[in-house]
């Protein structure tokens, strides 16, 4: 392979301002705390999960099935409602219920829009994983 002076050239310099980014982002990184505390708030929030499942993964329109699943570091009696998305944004269908004392739920659902649905469910910022049910 030949490589033409003006490519070394280019070459000569990427790798000249890796080496001085390299060398700039260690020294940033030496001059940071190494501990930074956070509030009982953030820790939770970082903790909160929902899981989300369906009870099939086929339906016929309008078809009756669940969503089961379990909620950790939100509060019992949340609310959790389910999403759908359409045209690339989530949007909220009116299909809620409030978790148990051991932070479950189990929640009934129909769907109309035939295809491969993307769902999920979410309880303030709290979010599933997306989950699919494609409707015949």
């Amino acid at each position: 392979m030949i490589i033409s002076k003006r490519n070394s050239l280019r070459l000569a310099a990427v790798a000249t301002l890796s080496a001085l980014t390299v060398g700039l982002a260690g020294t940033a990184m030496a001059a940071t705390p190494a501990v930074q505390p956070v509030s009982a708030a953030q820790s939770a929030a970082a903790q909160a999960g929902i899981t989300a499942k369906p009870s099939v993964s086929s339906v016929q329109a309008w078809q009756l099935f669940r969503v089961t699943g379990t909620t950790t570091g939100l509060k019992a009696g949340s609310t959790v409602t389910l999403q759908q998305k359409q045209h690339g944004a989530w949007v909220t269908l009116p299909a809620s219920v409030h978790t148990n004392s051991k932070g479950s739920y189990s929640l009934g659902v129909k769907l109309g829009i035939k295809g491969l649905n993307e769902l999920r469910i979410v309880s303030g910022s709290t979010a599933s994983p997306v989950f699919t049910v494609t409707v015949r």
